[in-house]
């Protein structure tokens, strides 16, 4: 409040409160998130990156991506091919469309399935307790003291190969796609649930809870209307940094080789494909576009999500 303010009757602070009508919460973030200038960058980016893989999909088709030449083989980026070309002659343009398909949509599935996953055994640990709280965080802290690379790793070569090609929308995804989605999925979602735990512990004896549980609401009800809307803050934030977790996972296993098998290409297996020659020297374009294609996707999903973070914080100032 202003000196000119504190100094007016109270009639004119009435007149003031009344000229400025109370914005609701979704309003204040909103603009917090807005004038988050790396935030807003890192939009741009992500917003760029999808219209990449969406519309390139409408320009070049999968066959055109698979398809190989091995007189081409290794040409450097030229009109013809911008991103040049790979090991037996195809397009790594057209490449990393398709690529970066598969690798979104492995980062946002699993992170669907990370966040189910969390947030359940979170909220339902956190409200019962006893035994109930005990039995799923003894389970998750075991989870946490296998290392998630290696488990990922040991999975991913257990059960890579063992699942057959998945034809979906017309197109032929690798078995390898849905086992790296359920492996990524099901072996993150423990930092979460004990985040998600320790609000609901604080939430469920706060005064609208009581309230709730005085009129008769449901467990269910509580947990669903009350507990977790009051924590979705952790949810989202935790939602965008695990699509970037799940991308650079999926890079990593596929550039072991264990992860994301052909005939369907992702960011990480043609930077395996790309190991294979003296890149540096030689071809150096084959590594260098998917690579800078993950790293574009990652940085602006952590600048989203640090974003995200500061406008649903309430801890933050929340004047216009």
């Amino acid at each position: 409040m202003t000196t000119a303010e504190l100094s007016a009757p109270p009639s004119s602070l009435a007149h003031l409160h009344a000229a400025r009508p109370m914005r609701s919460p979704t309003r204040i973030a909103l603009g917090r998130f807005l004038r988050h200038r790396a935030a807003m960058v890192g939009m741009i980016i992500l917003i760029g990156i999808i219209l990449y893989v969406v519309v390139g999909s409408l320009i070049f088709s999968e066959a055109e991506a698979n398809y190989n030449d091995t007189s081409l083989r290794l040409q450097p980026p030229s009109a013809l091919h911008p991103f040049g070309t790979d090991r037996v002659g195809r397009d790594i343009l057209a490449r990393t469309i398709y690529g970066g398909q598969i690798s979104l949509i492995i980062g946002f599935v699993s992170m669907l399935i990370e966040i189910s996953l969390g947030t359940a055994a979170g909220a339902i640990a956190g409200y019962y307790g006893g035994l109930i709280d005990t039995v799923l965080m003894r389970f998750t802290e075991a989870m946490l003291s296998i290392p998630s690379l290696v488990l990922l790793l040991v999975m991913a070569k257990f059960f890579g190969g063992k699942i057959a090609d998945i034809e979906l929308f017309g197109r032929t995804f690798s078995g390898s796609v849905l086992v790296i989605i359920l492996i990524l999925g099901l072996t993150s979602w423990m930092e979460l649930s004990r985040i998600v735990r320790s609000n609901v512990l604080v939430l469920k004896e706060s005064d609208f809870v009581l309230a709730a549980r005085a009129m008769g609401a449901s467990d269910k009800r509580i947990i669903l209307a009350h507990l977790l809307p009051n924590s979705m803050a952790t949810i989202i934030v935790a939602a965008t940094l695990g699509v970037a977790t799940a991308i650079l996972s999926e890079a990593y296993v596929s550039f072991l080789g264990l992860g994301v098998q052909a005939p369907t290409a992702s960011w990480g297996n043609i930077l395996t494909e790309a190991q294979e020659f003296q890149i540096i020297k030689d071809a150096p374009w084959y590594w260098l576009f998917p690579s800078l294609l993950i790293l574009l996707t990652v940085l602006s999903i952590n600048y989203v999500g640090d974003g995200l973070r500061d406008a649903l914080d309430p801890r933050t100032d929340k004047r216009v």
